[in-house]
């Protein structure tokens, strides 16, 4: 039983001496308070878009059977890109045309007979005069429909830009309905798109200068402004998330390699200040009492108080100085 007791007791104290001659040697890590200019930014992340970016479907099925362009042309707005087959489309707009020509000529014949009845009409005058007109004005909304399908038969640009897509570079081939034909994009409308939610999007402002960083192109940053903060919230997202549209400032967009969908995130630069104390942020403690800085090894504290925060520093204020040793 005494062995047992003194066993032990070596171990404990075998123990202690481990922690104790452990701490001993425990690297401490120490700063020193310097002084300069802090920003605080805000980081969103976002995607290229254009203002100009369409997809471009036929509003009827059928046959293509003319082709103007190909990948990558250059066109302009109301250019014909393609074209399906319209020999049913035209009959009916041609028959459309025949039917309001008679009706047209109906409704002239009956008000010729009653022209001189405008004040003793009797109401049979009144009823082949009403039938007469009302089956003109038929016909010719029946004209109009018939003349709206037949240019649905055909795809134009809707504005100056490049060819980005073609389902069917070729004729002969069937399409349906609202499957998309072709794409188009004017790389003159590209934008960086991000969104914020409402503790963030008050912090930022139509045209704030911003820094973008495309994960494409990880070695370079592109200038860029605040265009337009959307008034109500983005459709389809969870809570109250807004569109902020970001314009690029300096970049030659026609050649700059941007591609839709492209991911990235933008720098805000909401707040900055000159001349201020700061201390990395990891060095910054706090307990009940508030923000406290350690001045040795064994933990002696001075509370501060605490500006704006960067990604990596934070403003202190209180009685320190430039230069001052602090411990992690």
């Amino acid at each position: 039983m005494r062995k047992k007791v003194i066993l032990i007791t070596i171990f404990v104290v075998a123990v202690i001496l481990f922690f104790i001659f452990k701490n001993n040697n425990k690297t401490v890590k120490t700063e020193v308070v310097k002084k300069g200019k802090i920003q605080e930014v805000l980081i969103l992340s976002g995607e290229i878009n254009a203002t100009n970016y369409a997809k471009l479907s036929y509003e009827t099925s059928g046959k293509i059977n003319y082709v103007g362009v190909k990948d990558g042309d250059i066109v302009k707005k109301g250019k014909l890109i393609s074209q399906i087959d319209a020999t049913v489309l035209n009959s009916s707009y041609q028959s459309a045309m025949s039917t309001l020509r008679m009706y047209e000529a109906t409704a002239q014949n009956i008000l010729d007979q009653v022209k001189n009845h405008s004040k003793d009409e009797s109401f049979a005058q009144k009823d082949l005069r009403t039938t007469a007109e009302s089956n003109k004005d038929k016909a010719y909304e029946a004209v109009v429909a018939a003349k709206r399908n037949l240019d649905g038969a055909n795809l134009y640009a809707p504005f100056n830009g490049i060819i980005t897509y073609l389902a069917h570079p070729f004729v002969g081939v069937y399409t349906s309905i609202g499957s998309v034909e072709s794409e188009i994009i004017d790389p003159a409308t590209i934008y960086f798109d991000v969104l914020a939610d409402q503790t963030e999007v008050t912090k930022l402002s139509v045209g704030q200068k911003v820094e973008i960083v495309l994960d494409s192109f990880e070695e370079k940053t592109f200038e860029g402004k605040v265009q337009n903060i959307s008034f109500v919230p983005k459709l389809g997202e969870s809570g109250s998330v807004y569109s902020v549209k970001v314009s690029f400032v300096n970049t030659d967009l026609l050649n700059s390699k941007f591609k839709i969908a492209m991911t990235g995130d933008a720098n805000f630069t909401v707040s900055e200040k000159d001349d201020v104390l700061y201390v990395p942020n990891s060095f910054v403690k706090q307990d009940k009492m508030g923000s406290f800085i350690k001045t040795n090894k064994k933990g002696q504290k001075i509370f501060i108080k605490t500006g704006i925060e960067s990604e990596d520093n934070t403003e202190i204020i209180g009685e320190v100085k430039e230069g001052m040793v602090i411990y992690d």
